[in-house]
């Protein structure tokens, strides 16, 4: 895969959208090329996390477990990224994904970003804004639903005092 369609890859991405032509072609000079063989898992349940994947060709899907039947599988699209987060900082991966064809995908590892970021503190503070940006809109999701239940009268305190808390990290 060419340097310039790795690039078109990333600048898809949300979290990557805003950054420099010049900022997106040093991520992707770091992305490893990866094939995961059919059965394969790209990501496990649990396992700790040490690289975003985007998954550029194949098919692949989400399970609940390796053996679920096909009613428990969530289709994988083309440019999906997957494990976002442990680019960035240590995670434990929170889904498993199983390769159903050969899967052509792009490998972000955590400890290539931190060189990148060590080398451009501008990166860093893009993507810092952009994760902020997200809990911001979870805070803002979560209080809409401590609304909705604190309109009903069966409403647990531990709730509240979990939206309560959300909200603080904000």
């Amino acid at each position: 895969m060419s340097m310039d369609a790795v690039s078109a890859h990333l600048a898809r991405l949300e979290i990557f959208q805003g950054l420099k032509p010049l900022q997106i072609t040093e991520i992707a000079r770091h992305a490893e090329r990866v094939v995961y063989k059919p059965g394969q898992l790209l990501i496990e349940d649990g396992g700790q996390g040490d690289a975003a994947i985007i998954v550029v060709g194949g098919d692949a899907v989400r399970i609940k477990a390796p053996m679920a039947p096909p009613e428990h599988e969530e289709q994988i699209e083309s440019g999906s990224l997957l494990g976002e987060m442990a680019m960035l900082i240590e995670t434990d991966y929170s889904s498993t994904v199983v390769a159903r064809t050969n899967v052509r995908a792009l490998r972000i590892t955590r400890d290539a970003m931190l060189a990148i970021m060590l080398d451009d503190p501008s990166l860093a503070e893009h993507l810092v804004a952009k994760v902020a940006r997200r809990l911001h809109n979870i805070a803002a999701e979560l209080r809409k639903i401590d609304v909705v239940l604190a309109a009903t009268t069966d409403v647990p305190a531990d709730v509240t005092n979990r939206s309560a808390d959300a909200r603080a990290l904000v």
